[in-house]
């Protein structure tokens, strides 16, 4: 009985040892990572909307299989394109966050294909009190005055539109508020034309969407009217003469 038991205790503790191994092996086939691959990543802090130059990248190994889609492997394939988000020490420099340049200025990289660039004059109130900043969405509101019949018609003229720059900066880093005189939107051209002939016509407004709300609605129409105010009839008074005896 005991012989039988130390044979069978021993093929247990054979087989748990052949279970530990086979599952060791298995994790560790799991944890090896692919082959290395060079990848380039941001040398130092790199502004947005800036061109790319040889020193501001570097190349490093990484493990294949944990390197991001869209990863670029030398430094000559971003030389001299537009960066469209900032980028930090040693993070990885991907296609989608990068804008290939092919002249004029940085700004003409960032635009979306097949979309045009326009600034509308805006002030304190029109620019929403100077929150509206790079990268935000707006609502643009165009009104329309009738002088002949006394009334202003409002309307929701274009919606979820992309702000690019606001004056002369064009950064998504920028977070204070701040009075302008111009935002420049991006546009299709469809509606670059609706909205000149609307500033042409009469006023815009600009109103803030809140990031997370793309919903776009039919446009709906808003009247005003502005009442006339009653003309008041002043009655003639009556004169009446008196004859003074001298």
């Amino acid at each position: 009985m005991n012989r039988r038991f130390i044979i069978m205790l021993g093929i247990a503790l054979l087989l748990a040892f052949l279970a530990a191994w086979v599952a060791n092996r298995w994790i560790q086939g799991r944890a090896v990572p692919d082959k290395e691959m060079s990848v380039v990543v941001a040398a130092v802090e790199i502004p947005f909307g800036v061109k790319l130059e040889a020193s501001q990248v570097k190349v490093i190994p990484w493990p294949g299989n944990l390197a991001p889609q869209g990863a670029y492997s030398s430094k000559e394939q971003v030389i001299g394109r537009i960066t469209m988000n900032k980028f930090y020490p040693d993070e990885i420099i991907t296609e989608k966050r990068i804008s290939e340049h092919l002249g004029g200025s940085a700004l003409s990289a960032l635009i979306t294909k097949e979309y045009r660039a326009i600034s509308v004059r805006v002030d304190d109130v029109v620019g929403v009190a100077g929150f509206i900043l790079p990268g935000n969405k707006v609502d643009i509101l165009a009104t329309k005055k009738d002088r002949a019949k006394n009334e202003a018609n409002t309307r929701t003229l274009l919606q979820n539109i992309n702000v690019l720059a606001v004056d002369q900066e064009a950064s998504q880093e920028k977070e204070k508020p701040a009075i302008v005189k111009a935002v420049t939107l991006e546009l299709m051209p469809e509606q670059a034309e609706i909205i000149v002939q609307a500033m042409q016509e009469g006023t815009i407004q600009l109103t803030l969407r809140n990031p997370l709300d793309r919903s776009v609605e039919d446009a709906i129409v808003k009247v005003a009217e502005v009442q006339p105010k009653p003309v008041e009839k002043i009655r003639a008074k009556k004169r009446i003469l008196k004859i003074i005896p001298w």
